[in-house]
């Protein structure tokens, strides 16, 4: 079963490329999780839990430590929307609906994010100084990595609430994501991210059509 885990246990080899058990396994019930998502149901979220236990091993394993320790918040984040989906019924018939955050929110969430997101960045890129038994190599792009990991935090928060703006964050992770993992040869999620980037763009128009603005929040 261990083996099973291993970046270097290949299930099949497609076009010259060595495809792992745990990035096939990972790949495949992310995105299934995220077209469901798009599509506004439930079962998401245990989905979504799985591909989460799946990709915490990959990235870990591939150096991306931004990416290994943000599966740790997806995994608190889709239980807590799972019970808050399961508490508000359907999505189609949450009291709650879909909205938009105020601009003002907007606007001070995407500013904590990017600094968030630097100072993980300047961490990320010294964490191998300060813990070599746990992180004995330099990490691969920290500040990228750590940006895309904290908008992708954001995101998962915001989508927990159903908030639409959510999207806009996963369409600028996902076109970062196509590059970075082109470039750390991890070759099929590279691919993965561009599906992913048309799903979030249907994501987007899908949960724009439920807007209600008679509904939406002020805080």
């Amino acid at each position: 079963m261990t083996d099973l885990l291993s970046i270097n246990t290949i299930a099949f080899t497609l076009l010259g490329y060595p495809m792992s058990y745990i990035e096939l396994v990972g790949t495949l019930l992310y995105l299934w999780s995220v077209g469901l998502m798009a599509r506004k149901q439930r079962l998401t979220w245990p989905v979504g839990i799985l591909s989460v236990l799946s990709y915490m091993s990959l990235f870990y394993q591939i150096r991306l430590y931004s990416d290994a320790l943000e599966q740790v918040y997806y995994l608190v984040v889709s239980v807590y929307g799972w019970w808050w989906w399961s508490r508000q019924g359907t999505a189609e018939a949450s009291p709650a609906g879909f909205f938009y955050s105020p601009r003002r929110q907007s606007v001070l969430t995407l500013g904590a994010t990017l600094g968030v997101g630097l100072a993980l960045g300047g961490m990320m890129g010294e964490i191998h100084t300060w813990l070599p038994r746990w992180f004995p190599e330099a990490a691969a792009f920290p500040f990228l990595d750590a940006i895309t990991t904290v908008m992708s935090f954001t995101a998962m928060a915001l989508m927990a609430q159903k908030r639409i703006e959510s999207w806009f964050y996963w369409i600028v992770v996902d076109i970062i994501a196509i590059g970075l993992y082109y470039v750390k040869e991890v070759r099929f999620l590279s691919l993965l991210y561009v599906l992913l980037l048309g799903i979030a763009l249907h994501g987007l128009k899908t949960w724009h059509r439920a807007y209600r603005p008679a509904l939406r929040h002020d805080t």
